[in-house]
């Protein structure tokens, strides 16, 4: 039985020519600078973003604690939607290692709304922490893949610059968000003073992210990865892999997107509540409450039949597709679904 795992589209593994291109990568010591493959990687990610400069970092958890921490001073707030990766997912690493100070805002669809974000700055008052960062997540993953679009994150730029503050981009899946909009990524950075970049995920590398940004914040950025032990010396071998997903696997995430929209259809067909207008990228958030089963229990049901996905509280699943997952695997996962609850 083949298993159809649905749990993240960081379960992908690199394809023979992208493990070929591993193989064949040139490298040097990237702590000094002299790694070519990773610079080559560094330089093909800013201009795609239209930035200076960019930083090859381990994670996206890191990408996003390096911005943070080289945005900030200890003591500061930062203003992130309600449920933002970097809040939920990421450890509390800008508290316990920043000394950073969330300071959540509910979005619409993971979209922060500029008035929202504006009444959240802080005052100049001896009482309160002052408001040192604006972080926005795009695509957003606990709103279930949802897209931030240019004009609603150039709103929020023309907020931060109000208050002179900086605006950090959570854009682990950005190209989810650019091809889902059919606009140039770097239309939808161009807001931002800093944008960490996943490569591991849609993308379809193994390991690794980027954190892109101004040449002068990538100079401070890099001494965060060295203290953070993010420093990979000879990286050029993992780094190779998302030079070969930046070139090669892009345009290819709508058929990701296809594929999801896909499987909605069939899931809410099934009996499961969801809002398809959520469902703009490669994410499906569905609610198991209407067919009178426990997410985790469900769970549980379709590990048995070779379906894996994530229960993400006690009614919600999700459901995630990559370059793994054909349309034929779909229908195939939609065919024993509808077995399990049959059967249940």
């Amino acid at each position: 039985m083949k298993i159809l795992d649905f749990r993240s589209d960081t379960i992908t593994a690199p394809c023979p020519r992208m493990r070929e291109a591993m193989y064949r990568a040139e490298v040097g010591d990237d702590v000094y600078g002299e790694d070519p493959t990773v610079n080559a990687l560094e330089q093909k990610a800013a201009e795609l973003l239209g930035k200076e400069s960019a930083l090859f970092v381990p994670s996206g958890t890191q990408g996003n604690l390096i911005a943070l921490l080289t945005h900030c001073g200890r003591g500061d707030e930062v203003i992130l939607e309600a449920d933002s990766h970097i809040f939920m997912y990421e450890v509390g690493g800008m508290s316990a290692l920043g000394g950073l100070i969330p300071r959540r805002v509910s979005g619409v669809k993971g979209v922060l709304m500029p008035e929202a974000v504006r009444a959240n700055i802080r005052e100049d008052d001896i009482h309160c922490p002052p408001t040192g960062l604006i972080c926005i997540e795009n695509t957003h993953n606990r709103a279930g893949g949802t897209v931030v679009n240019v004009s609603q994150t150039e709103a929020l730029r023309q907020v931060a610059d109000e208050y002179g503050l900086p605006l950090h981009l959570d854009g682990a899946r950005l190209f989810n968000a650019a091809v889902a909009l059919g606009c140039p990524v770097n239309e939808l950075s161009a807001p931002c003073h800093s944008i960490s970049l996943c490569l591991s995920k849609g993308l379809g590398g193994p390991v690794g992210s980027v954190l892109v940004g101004s040449s002068e914040f990538i100079v401070r950025a890099r001494k965060v990865r060295k203290m953070l032990g993010g420093g990979m010396r000879q990286a050029g071998i993992i780094a190779a892999a998302g030079l070969f997903a930046l070139t090669h696997n892009i345009e290819r995430l709508a058929d990701d997107h296809r594929h999801a929209h896909k499987l909605a259809l069939g899931l809410q067909e099934l009996g499961f509540e969801l809002d398809l207008s959520s469902v703009q990228t490669n994410i499906v958030r569905a609610d198991t409450l209407p067919l009178g089963i426990a997410a985790d229990r469900l769970q549980q049901q379709l590990a048995a039949v070779g379906v894996m996905m994530l229960s993400m509280d006690p009614t919600t699943v999700r459901f995630v597709t990559h370059l793994h997952v054909t349309e034929a695997d779909v229908d195939e996962a939609l065919l024993r679904i509808r077995g399990v609850l049959v059967g249940s």
